[in-house]
């Protein structure tokens, strides 16, 4: 089967699986922000608003409809493309899509570099078990597990843009407002890739055909490279596809931190005013980008093995 044929066939068979969660996630989210104290009328329009202005506006938002009709609504409205923000008066996707390449550019380079760190650290560690670079590997990984995410970006912030000031200190100014935030979110992911890395292939590396590869006279890079490596990276394609997914919804925290204008900063803020509408459409884009995520893994999955087929 082609590539193209791949695809085709995943979307099919998972169509009714990714409605079913964009519902899902748009039903959650929009009865839990019914839940949450505070009064969206009120911080547009301040307490001394009188009840006249209050009740105009309310009607205009759909504020005092039923829940259903406000959810009803919001589906209407995310169909036609005419999803408004309560503060603004603009288009909920015309904000994300200023917004979301930023979170995109950010996750990618943060996914490159804890994927080319992780890896190569996990494979040498595997292929020299026991050695000084075996140790440095599991302490790396130890070390950036450990550390909390919320903690290590204002420790980078106040060391390479405070005090020895190599960096900006947030925003985006060009390309080096990109380091101190993709090293804060990559940490973390590179040691757990190393650390999954270097199991994987440990575990591939003692089984009955690898031992018949090497008998059989063939090297040790096509051992590890042909036939190693290719079954070992299986479980290794899961936490990345789901570590882009995560890095897409969580970095809202590093987001905040470095004040990088992506969906998470967009998100906090739009908690903060009580957007309904703005936090909605976030947390749809969120729950598709892990939809979509998992698709491309899936893909991959297939392409790597191909006795995988689901």
């Amino acid at each position: 089967m082609t590539l193209i044929g791949l695809i085709g066939r995943k979307l099919l068979t998972r169509l009714p699986g990714v409605l079913g969660v964009m519902l899902g996630a748009s039903l959650l989210v929009s009865a839990t922000l019914r839940l949450v104290p505070g009064d969206p009328v009120t911080l547009i329009l301040g307490e001394q608003a009188t009840e006249a202005d209050r009740a105009r506006l309310e009607d205009r938002l759909g504020l005092n409809a039923s829940f259903a009709s406000q959810y009803v609504r919001f589906l209407s409205d995310v169909t036609s493309g005419s999803l408004e923000s309560f503060r603004s008066d603009t288009p909920v996707f015309e904000a994300i899509g200023q917004a979301l390449p930023q979170t995109l550019i950010l996750s990618i380079f943060a996914l490159l570099l804890s994927a080319s760190l992780g890896l190569s650290l996990g494979i040498a560690a595997a292929l020299h078990r026991g050695t000084w670079l075996d140790a440095g590997a599991l302490f790396f990984a130890s070390i950036g597990l450990a550390t909390p995410r919320i903690w290590l970006g204002p420790m980078l912030l106040l060391l390479f843009a405070v005090q020895w000031d190599l960096f900006p200190v947030g925003g985006n100014e060009g390309w080096s407002s990109l380091v101190l935030p993709v090293l804060s979110l990559g940490t973390a992911m590179a040691a757990m890739l190393a650390r999954m890395t270097r199991s994987s292939l440990l575990e591939v590396l003692g089984m009955d055909y690898i031992r018949t590869a090497r008998a059989k006279g063939l090297s040790e890079r096509v051992v590890v490279g042909r036939h190693a490596l290719r079954n070992a990276l299986i479980p290794v394609i899961t936490i990345l596809g789901l570590q882009l997914g995560s890095l897409l919804a969580g970095a809202v925290v590093t987001e905040k931190i470095f004040n990088w204008p992506g969906i998470g900063t967009l998100l906090l803020k739009s908690i903060q005013t009580m957007d309904f509408p703005m936090v909605q459409g976030c947390i749809l884009v969120i729950a598709g980008t892990y939809v979509i995520t998992n698709l491309i893994v899936d893909i991959i999955y297939e392409v790597v093995d191909p006795r995988m087929k689901t």
